[in-house]
């Protein structure tokens, strides 16, 4: 059998669950994470990393957190410095689009090759303890008499927490060019900002912020899902009479100029180590929900909802 055709089929099988236990040659993958330590790219990268030595898709993986302009600063970086790398990984997802919309950076996600979609997460809006609101209400309050007074903190321009403040705004009758939103290069800062004082409210994925909603130095007041999410306790928006939902994927990217063949064995590495115990128990720990994506379906996921992300950004005044 060809090795291209048997590359094809390797990845289809792995696609169904059904992936036979192959013995790869040894590979020692890179994984650039396009963001400081301690968010949800951070720690994507971190889980999938260990699931794929678990899983035994690579004998080491090491990582580069490289943050900054939603992701655009490590896209660049891992462009130019691995181009037809079969071993090189970057974590990007939904927020990366939206940088790209806002920010037009001379590096685009579209040149380099697309692997698997692996996670969706909802954004959680949380206050400081020690804040003078108590509800989601008391800061749509706020921000009807004085929008410039509510500090909003969050990932870069574009990300899913800055198209949902701004979206929120629009549902309440205020502009979305009037929300002061203060952007972060990582989820690190943003937590300190917040658990400081520095912004009024800050948004996230609830795995960022979970442990200082349970240690009581942050009140959740709202998530942006359509519904509750089983394990979360908290508000949807929409409970609360603001019409706004969006979703935040993540997946990862390898190199530009993969063959096809490279780019199916690097897809079946990937898929094996979403199998395995590690990974799994990464889900559970961080309350993602899987949504395992590859191939052609992957790519035009990401060919919607860059168009999707595109036409919410316009109407609320962001692109």
């Amino acid at each position: 059998m060809r090795r291209d055709t048997f590359l094809k089929s390797l990845a289809a099988l792995a696609a169904a669950g059904a992936l036979p236990n192959v013995a790869w040659a040894n590979a020692n993958l890179k994984m650039m994470i396009p963001a400081n330590p301690g968010g949800g790219w951070d720690s994507t990268g971190r889980a999938l990393g260990e699931a794929l030595r678990e899983a035994k898709s690579a004998d080491s993986v090491t990582f580069e957190n490289k943050g900054g302009a939603a992701g655009a600063i490590g896209l660049a970086q891992f462009y130019n410095a691995n181009k037809g790398d079969p071993n090189a990984l970057m974590v990007m997802g939904a927020v990366m689009l939206g940088g790209i919309i806002t920010g037009k950076p001379p590096v685009s996600i579209t040149q380099l090759t697309p692997i698997a979609r692996l996670t969706t997460e909802y954004n959680v809006f949380v206050l400081p303890a020690n804040s003078p609101f108590k509800t989601m209400k008391d800061v749509v309050e706020q921000l009807k008499k004085d929008p410039g007074s509510v500090k909003w903190g969050g990932g870069s321009r574009g990300s899913t927490e800055h198209i949902a403040a701004a979206q929120i705004a629009q549902s309440v009758g205020v502009p979305a060019s009037k929300i002061n939103y203060v952007p972060f290069r990582g989820g690190g800062e943003a937590v300190a900002a917040i658990l400081g004082g520095n912004v009024t409210i800050g948004g996230s994925g609830f795995s960022e912020f979970q442990q200082y909603i349970e240690a009581g130095k942050m009140q959740a007041v709202g998530i942006t899902s359509g519904q509750r999410v089983k394990g979360i306790d908290v508000p949807t928006l929409k409970e609360q009479g603001i019409g706004v939902e969006i979703g935040n994927w993540r997946g990862v990217f390898g190199a530009a100029g993969l063959t096809p063949a490279q780019r199916d064995e690097l897809t079946a590495r990937v898929v094996k180590a979403t199998k395995s115990k590690a990974w799994q128990d990464a889900l559970v720990k961080n309350n993602w929900t899987p949504a395992l994506l590859t191939g052609k379906a992957f790519d035009e996921f990401v060919d919607r909802d860059f168009s999707s992300l595109r036409a919410t950004m316009v109407r609320a005044g962001m692109a």
